[in-house]
């Protein structure tokens, strides 16, 4: 809706108000005459119409016209993009805008994600969050970005971020940042679709290609991630049986297409990690070393500290412990981490393998007090009873 409504009102302001005066319309209305045959389509119609209106009223559609493009047109190098969401993808990942931005107003604005969950997966604060996005809407007026797909020869300035939309848009969808569910359905399904419309758009693109590979595994697990009753299961206690095995497959074929075309970027590295895990045929058989590895390059490509977590773990699986622990100390002296949940839940469980229990209580506690997810929370708690007793013979926590 936001993206047909920006076509109208070259404004993302303007368009944002027309879309909420749809949905307060449709609040009136739906309730007198029931619910239309096309939804959606009546929303955006009525938002639309109520942004051409509220631009006739006002008599100064010039003003409203910010991203000034005068036609759209198809671009010889691209060709025409059918979907106004990755459109709007692009004009928001334009590189007048701080990476960040562009990656941060995106997920508002194209993806529905709301500031909270955005704040949380950069680890700042929620009101932080806020004014980047308002500062990268009011850059995107004054730099009068356009509202179109870029040409062949700009794409390159772009396409990192929009592939870090989709990865993020997917990664709040798989780990839901707070809520009841673990996932969310919709974002996952949109994130999914996007970047099949990417690798349509780029064939040629190997990252493009590589984040759909990553998509897919993860995708391939998703119903085997809770239990019916909602509890997170581990890697480990998944039922393997019941991965979707075609997915697994696809992703497979455009990891080795990605690999063979030239080096491997980030998101083909993550790619290929997840797909050592999922052709494994228990957990026990998962190549770890292999994981190792590629977790070491992808952190020399990438040096993110989320990597470093990662590999960390994955250093667990093979040198022990001890050697994982002493990382994952290291990574809480840098900070670069403060306030993610998983570090602490991760040292969590080298010190109880360490049978440092009392430690690893502490340790689930802090983690516990960072998360916002229900299933998150009772899986901590559930571990801290658990690793509890066996320190003292009691329960340190109470039921949720």
């Amino acid at each position: 809706m936001l993206a047909a409504t920006v076509r109208v009102t070259r404004d993302l302001d303007a368009a944002e108000e027309a879309v909420q005066d749809a949905y307060v319309q449709a609040l009136r209305t739906w309730v007198k005459d029931g619910v239309p045959e096309r939804p959606g389509a009546w929303l955006t119609t009525v938002a639309r119409r109520t942004a051409l209106n509220a631009m006739r009223r006002e008599r100064t559609l010039a003003a409203k016209l910010p991203l000034l493009i005068g036609v759209e047109e198809e671009t010889p190098e691209t060709g025409a993009v059918p979907d106004d969401r990755l459109r709007l993808i692009f004009t928001c990942c334009h590189p007048a805008l701080a990476p960040e931005a562009r990656v941060a107003l995106t997920l508002r604005l194209v993806c529905g994600v709301p500031t909270p969950d955005i704040a949380g997966a950069f680890l700042v604060s929620e009101p932080t969050m806020a004014a980047r996005i308002t500062r990268a809407k009011k850059k995107i007026a004054a730099a009068h970005i356009p509202y179109a797909v870029p040409y062949a020869e700009d794409l390159p300035a772009r396409v990192d971020a929009v592939l870090t939309v989709i990865h993020l848009l997917y990664s709040t969808g798989h780990t839901a940042h707070s809520g009841r569910d673990l996932v969310r359905d919709e974002l996952t399904g949109r994130a999914l679709d996007l970047a099949r419309m990417l690798v349509r758009l780029l064939p040629a693109d190997r990252e493009a290609t590589g984040l759909l590979a990553l998509l897919l595994v993860h995708q391939a697990r998703r119903a085997t991630r809770t239990d019916e009753a909602g509890r997170l299961l581990r890697l480990e206690e998944q039922d393997r049986t019941l991965w979707d095995r075609e997915l697994i497959a696809e992703a497979d074929r455009l990891i080795v297409g990605a690999l063979t075309a030239g080096p491997p970027g980030r998101f083909t590295l993550q790619a290929a990690i997840a797909a050592l895990h999922a052709q494994a045929s228990s957990y026990e058989e998962t190549d770890w070393p292999q994981i190792l590895i590629l977790y070491g390059e992808l952190l020399r490509i990438w040096p993110s500290p989320v990597v470093a977590l990662n590999k960390a773990v994955a250093l667990a699986m093979v040198e022990g412990p001890a050697a994982a622990l002493e990382a994952i100390e290291e990574l809480e002296r840098e900070g670069r981490l403060a306030g993610y949940h998983y570090l602490p839940a991760a040292k969590a469980e080298l010190l109880h393998r360490l049978g440092r229990d009392a430690e690893a209580v502490e340790a689930y506690r802090a983690a516990l007090a960072l998360s916002d997810n229900a299933a998150e929370q009772e899986f901590l708690q559930e571990r801290a009873r658990t690793v509890g007793a066996m320190w003292h013979g009691v329960e340190l926590w109470p039921n949720p």
